[in-house]
């Protein structure tokens, strides 16, 4: 299994820490995010990664040179400008296409600036007896862009701002009873994506890729919600989320 991680962000919301360095090699407990990242996907079995940069990118290309790689094979994606989810990924699909005996095996796409203990072979097992298109890590916690999702965990929407945008579905038949409210689950930035979905993403230049998955769910795609409320989650925006992460660390809350 391969894996992609997403660090060509600004990290705007982490300054001044990130005046001089990449959200990347912001340091918890004198770790770098980028090596938390990499050792925590390596425990779970990956050894190939493609790792996206533009901010400060000469010193994510030098810190995995002066280390080897950390022993395992990591690619470059270079953006010359930001290209968002889902234009970095496209970007970067060559790396998950390469191998044509490879082409069914699903990868995983993960944020530098989040740290959990979310069980990735549960997550992974579950994409595979669904057979999803793609499978996203959620929790029921305040989010101001809640994703919605059916009984049966399949996307249906999303709510920016107090309005929802729905995934076009078919009308009921007259009989049958009116479909359950829809789950505002809040997104944690892991994914675990079937590579068939690649040649599917047919937007261009800079986009996101919650509306790719709200494009191909509409289409009929599985896109599935996998229950994380169990496990530790962080998102690392702000200096007060990291220090909030390194004494959770201290305090043996994750990794």
């Amino acid at each position: 299994m391969k894996a992609m991680i997403l660090a060509a962000g600004l990290g705007t919301r982490l300054r001044p820490l990130t005046d001089n360095r990449p959200k990347a090699l912001v340091e918890l407990s004198g770790r770098t995010l980028l090596e938390i990242t990499l050792s925590r996907l390596r425990a779970f079995g990956i050894t190939e990664f493609i790792i996206n940069v533009h901010h400060f990118a000469d010193l994510v290309i030098d810190y995995l040179k002066s280390n080897k790689n950390f022993g395992m094979r990591i690619e470059v994606s270079r953006e010359e400008v930001l290209l968002d989810t889902g234009g970095g990924l496209k970007k970067a699909a060559w790396f998950f296409l390469e191998d044509s005996n490879r082409l069914d095996e699903p990868f995983l796409l993960h944020n530098v600036d989040v740290v959990s203990n979310v069980d990735l072979r549960r997550m992974l097992q579950f994409h595979k007896e669904n057979h999803a298109l793609a499978t996203l890590a959620v929790q029921s916690r305040e989010t101001s862009r809640p994703l919605l999702f059916d009984d049966h965990l399949h996307l249906r929407g999303r709510r920016i701002e107090g309005h929802s945008s729905l995934v076009t579905r078919h009308s009921p038949l007259p009989e049958a009873p009116e479909p359950s409210p829809l789950q505002a689950l809040a997104f944690s930035g892991i994914h675990i994506i079937s590579s068939r979905l690649l040649p599917m993403l047919t937007e261009e230049g800079i986009f996101s890729i919650i509306p790719s998955y709200l494009r191909l769910a509409a289409q009929g795609e599985k896109v599935l919600a996998f229950r994380a409320d169990q496990y530790y989650w962080r998102d690392l925006g702000r200096p007060a989320d990291l220090a909030q992460a390194t004494h959770d660390f201290q305090q043996n809350a994750f990794l």
